[in-house]
């Protein structure tokens, strides 16, 4: 019964991404304009469809290296010999190989959209503001609900792939193996991640300081070289990149789940599976909750993009109580310890409520509607030195509520169904991922639909409607952006505990350590080994941060010289007659997100390896509680304090403070630069760093085991 309704409704999540990415690509790409009109805008929006999908297309060559090289290092490494007659490094791999092929489809999917409704959204808002909304929501829904049916669809299929061709294997062991699923998921959004936002930084800095700060002329001007690459990144960054982000914490901390539920119910198939089910209950919970907001007027957009999560997470939390007093027994037992059905719907809930608790709270931090940004923009007023101070400290501020949400959703699902708990409190976070993918993905829809208005030339309310839409698209996206941050901490937390029960089960069949042997209760901070690895931990999310920082530094350098030389040397751009060189931009972008991800990529998928390969499990357990603690920090920090002067330059830009052309503007344009590789590349991938760490640790937990410790 179980996998039937899994299956319906994964397939149901994808029918309802074909029936709306049918609804956006039926709207003419001329709807209401005239001849010389349509011209420019075909031209620009093939320009930035093809720019994206370029790109898509070189990374996804690199990805294919990456992904053999690595199905093979899995295969060679994993080998559990307490199941000699299964080779499970194959099997893993075989797993790892569909997650990645799965992220990269529900990637170029969200991407092929979004890149065919920002057109369409800047056609349609020339009749008014209801109809281009809708367009843009559409858009984003094809995102959401192809993405989640995918996620939900790959999962149940692999089980049940690998059920018949390992029928003889013990479920946990058949959990453990399906677990590369999330692996390569997760290891698809590093690059995704990175990669995009390493694009779309370098073009966005490229284009502000020379275009805005040097040349003082409008954003999205098209006498501004770096005006296309920009707005493709957009669509590279915040799609393809948070899609495959999100596609990732849905599969880890199902998998997550997966592994321990498999301990606990290796008898009971639906209560095993009840981690799936949560996703896919959440597709219809998604559709239903689209078909109930509607928007008339321009008042209503940026209390709609709201409704939509706090509808979504009302009616999930009430269907969920049903599915849990389905699935879930009354009460099981892991580890000794006895739990309820009940405890686990809590769990369950406290993860949704806590997950709604870190969106407001980076609504209220990053909102020009409230005093933080406002007084970030406020302290314009003395230069930009003072701006950057205010928005780091804001940065700073704004970890500490959001980590009490989170550490109180932690204690109470601990204590309620122990690790299993955290797991499911993980998946209670991204119940209405398909409604909050649909949100984020219409954000970088409406942004680019307000380019397009300004490079095409059309009337002024055309761009004034876009940039409504766009305005409440960036309050969701830095919700959506803390929403992926709490998903990512609570996922690594789930992935933590699997990897510590599973290693303790492989160490309890050595003789060693016996059949009683206690992992979780050995490891202590007075071990010289557990603490030397908590502090490496602990230093891993800053140096990563560095890097990505300083690649978006050096890709922006590159960027900035050829603007500079493009103004120089191209007669007539600042009269509007000579035409920039669109495409030399895209290609430097391009060059140097691939050319610099790899090192970032390099450094977190291979210290856990090495880690648990020197010096054991244990050191692995060290290095994964440092890195996640100070990890969702810094992520916090980063994208809020880059959320906050973005506004605070919009909310001097809508009138405040001076306006457009003020000193106080330069001061904000000076703190948006800054912050814009903290948002949307440093804050962001650290997700990646966090949940790929455990991931890894929980897929190689087998070769940890058997062949780590080398140097103790």
């Amino acid at each position: 019964m179980a996998i039937a309704l899994i299956f319906i409704l994964s397939f149901l999540g994808l029918v309802i991404a074909f029936y709306f990415m049918k609804k956006v690509t039926d709207i003419p790409l001329d709807l209401g304009l005239d001849t010389e009109e349509s011209g420019r805008l075909k031209t620009i929006h093939g320009a930035i469809a093809e720019g994206a999908m370029a790109f898509l297309k070189q990374q996804y060559k690199y990805l294919a290296y990456f992904m053999i090289g690595f199905a093979i290092v899995i295969a060679v490494l994993i080998d559990d010999q307490h199941t000699p007659d299964v080779r499970e490094g194959i099997f893993t791999a075989i797993a790892f190989l569909f997650g990645a092929i799965i992220s990269i489809l529900s990637g170029y999917i969200g991407m092929k959209v979004a890149t065919a409704g920002n057109a369409r959204t800047t056609v349609s808002a020339r009749n008014n503001i209801a109809d281009a909304f809708v367009v843009a929501m559409n858009s984003g829904a094809v995102m959401g609900f192809a993405l989640v049916g995918l996620a939900t669809l790959g999962l149940i299929v692999i089980y049940l792939v690998m059920n018949v061709v390992l029928p003889e294997v013990e479920n946990n062991v058949l959990m453990e193996v399906i677990a590369g699923f999330g692996l390569g998921g997760s290891s698809i959004a590093l690059f995704a991640r990175v990669g995009g936002g390493i694009f779309t930084k370098a073009a966005d800095v490229g284009a502000d300081l020379v275009g805005k700060v040097e040349k003082g002329i409008p954003e999205d001007d098209p006498r501004n070289p770096a005006v296309i690459a920009d707005n493709v990144g957009d669509n590279v960054g915040d799609v393809a990149g948070m899609g495959a982000d999100l596609f990732g914490s849905c599969a880890e901390s199902t998998c997550a789940a997966l592994v321990i539920s498999a301990i606990a119910f290796s008898a009971d198939l639906n209560a095993m599976l009840y981690p799936i089910m949560i996703s896919a209950v959440g597709i219809p919970v998604s559709l239903v909750t689209k078909m109930l907001v509607r928007v008339h007027t321009e008042e209503q957009v940026a209390p709609a993009l709201k409704k939509l999560l706090m509808i979504s997470s009302g009616i999930m939390a009430v269907v969920l109580y049903f599915i849990t007093m389905w699935m879930i027994p009354d009460s099981f037992e892991i580890n000794g310890e006895i739990y309820s059905n009940m405890g686990v719907y809590w769990c369950f809930f406290s993860g949704l409520l806590s997950g709604l608790a870190v969106g407001l709270l980076t609504e209220y931090y990053t909102s020009d509607q409230y005093k933080p940004v406002q007084d970030i923009a406020k302290s314009c007023e003395t230069g930009a030195a003072t701006n950057i101070i205010f928005g780091l400290a804001l940065g700073y501020k704004s970890t500490v509520l959001p980590y009490i949400a989170i550490a109180i959703s932690i204690f109470v699902s601990w204590e309620l169904a122990g690790m299993y708990g955290i797991a499911i409190a993980s998946l209670g976070m991204l119940g209405t991922l398909a409604i909050a993918l649909t949100i984020d993905a219409y954000g970088p829809v409406a942004d680019n639909a307000g380019g397009i208005a300004e490079m095409v030339g059309l009337d002024k309310e055309v761009r004034r409607r876009t940039d409504i839409l766009d305005s409440a698209g960036n309050t969701t996206a830095a919700i959506g952006k803390g929403f992926a941050i709490g998903a990512a901490i609570l996922t690594s937390l789930a992935l933590f505990g699997a990897f510590l029960t599973h290693s303790q089960n492989l160490m309890r069949e050595l003789p060693e350590f016996g059949a009683n042997y206690d992992l979780i209760g050995s490891i202590t901070l007075l071990d010289p080994v557990v603490f030397v690895s908590l502090f490496l931990g602990a230093v891993l999310p800053f140096l990563f941060s560095a890097m990505t920082m300083k690649s978006v530094g050096a890709a922006a350098f590159d960027m900035i010289e050829e603007v500079r030389r493009q103004f120089r040397e191209i007669p007539g751009i600042m009269e509007g007659q000579g035409r920039p060189q669109y495409a030399q931009c895209v290609a430097i972008s391009t060059q140097a997100a691939l050319r610099e991800m790899i090192a970032p990529g390099v450094l977190i998928m291979c210290t856990p390896l090495a880690v648990g390969f020197l010096f054991g499990v244990t050191a692995v357990a060290g290095m994964l509680a440092g890195s996640l603690v100070t990890g969702g920090v810094l992520a916090i920090a980063s994208s809020n304090s880059g959320g906050a002067w973005d506004n605070a330059k919009k909310y001097i830009e809508a009138g405040n403070l001076g306006g457009k052309g003020s000193e106080e503007h330069k001061a904000a344009v000076v703190g948006d630069t800054v912050g814009d590789p903290l948002k949307d590349t440093s804050g962001p991938s650290l997700n990646i760093l966090i949940k790929l760490s455990a991931i890894l640790s929980l897929v190689f937990a087998p070769f940890f085991v058997n062949y780590g410790g080398l140097l103790i």
